[in-house]
């Protein structure tokens, strides 16, 4: 609906602005039709962003929420209710003085949403739910009961009940949203966890069958954690660069720095707890402690974190993490 919206916002304020520009001079001999292909033409280009004009816009209702349950989700729009009950109240229309541009945009958002067929959005979106759905499941290791701890104060019987709430929705059943009803016999589930302190036999029986495919993952070797810190545009790397770029302060890794924070990080997670790519965030923090706290104050704004520094400043962390295997 967007090209619909625009070409209705640009009518619009073209209509609005055709007075303002047959008072110019220059404009005695064109007729309204030529004037306003020319004030189309120049809003198109942008050459009238900064021009105010005075409109009428419709004020946006404020959101009055209250909270019913625990949930942070779970609660209710006040004022969508009673505007509901009286029948859809429509909100005041107020002048205001914006720019053209400003104008633009608010014309577009409103004829969009004017224009869009909100119950036909929310059956494709139910359709596509229900087709081509994919719920992830993250830790289910978390609700595995331990075999023979049936007595540690009803943690495991609690768990075993989560994965009985769990299972009819695996399997197939109607769930009920605020947008209707969902079939997830079509939905594709996948589950995953660590089950370090728990195994993937602790799930009931039928929950696992409903999980046929089973894949075990590989410990992230020092070329993936390379790969981490380099290719996602989002790395760690990058965002403590673009984090000290605010104070002024250019942060550049070597690659053989980038090589050795991945052979610290490896290292680690072999001899102490494996935390996965969750390593490399505290190995970059320990590594650049000094150079976040000095930034503000700091008079060297380039900065080139080598090998050399990879290996000074970590070696405090290193020696630590070799000592506490000796820890009672």
């Amino acid at each position: 609906m967007l090209p619909r919206a625009t070409e209705i916002a640009e009518n619009k304020l073209v209509d609005i602005l055709l007075p303002i520009r047959k008072n110019g001079s220059g404009t005695e001999d064109k007729s309204d039709e030529v004037l306003k292909e020319e004030l189309r033409s120049e809003l198109r280009a942008g050459h009238l962003d900064s021009l105010i004009v005075e409109m009428e816009i419709r004020q946006q209702p404020k959101p009055m929420q209250i909270q019913v349950g625990n949930n942070p989700g779970d609660s209710i729009n006040i004022g969508n209710i009673f505007g509901q009950m009286m029948g859809g109240m429509k909100q005041p229309v107020k002048r205001r003085k914006i720019t053209v541009k400003q104008a633009k945009e608010d014309i577009i958002a409103m004829e969009s949403e004017r224009l869009v067929d909100q119950d036909s959005i929310v059956q494709e979106a139910l359709v596509r739910a229900e087709q081509d759905g994919v719920v992830f499941l993250d830790e289910i290791d978390k609700i595995a009961a331990n075999t023979g701890g049936m007595h540690e104060g009803g943690h495991d019987v609690s768990r075993e009940g989560v994965q009985r709430d769990i299972l009819p929705i695996v399997e197939g059943s109607t769930v009920q949203t605020k947008y209707g009803a969902i079939r997830t016999d079509f939905i594709l589930f996948i589950a995953a966890g660590a089950f370090h302190m728990a195994r993937m036999e602790d799930l009931i029986p039928e929950l696992q069958g409903r999980f046929p495919i089973r894949v075990e993952l590989d410990n992230l070797t020092k070329d993936d954690f390379v790969k981490i810190l380099t290719e996602p545009d989002n790395a760690v790397i990058k965002q403590y660069r673009e984090l000290l770029k605010v104070d002024g302060v250019s942060l550049e890794f070597t690659p053989e720095a980038i090589d050795e924070i991945a052979a610290v990080s490896f290292e680690q997670n072999e001899t102490s707890e494996n935390l996965g790519a969750r390593r490399l965030h505290a190995v970059i923090e320990a590594l650049l402690k000094d150079v976040l706290y000095e930034a503000d104050d700091n008079t060297e704004k380039n900065i080139v974190i080598d090998k050399e520094y990879v290996e000074q400043h970590l070696a405090s962390t290193l020696k630590e993490s070799n000592l506490r295997k000796y820890i009672i």
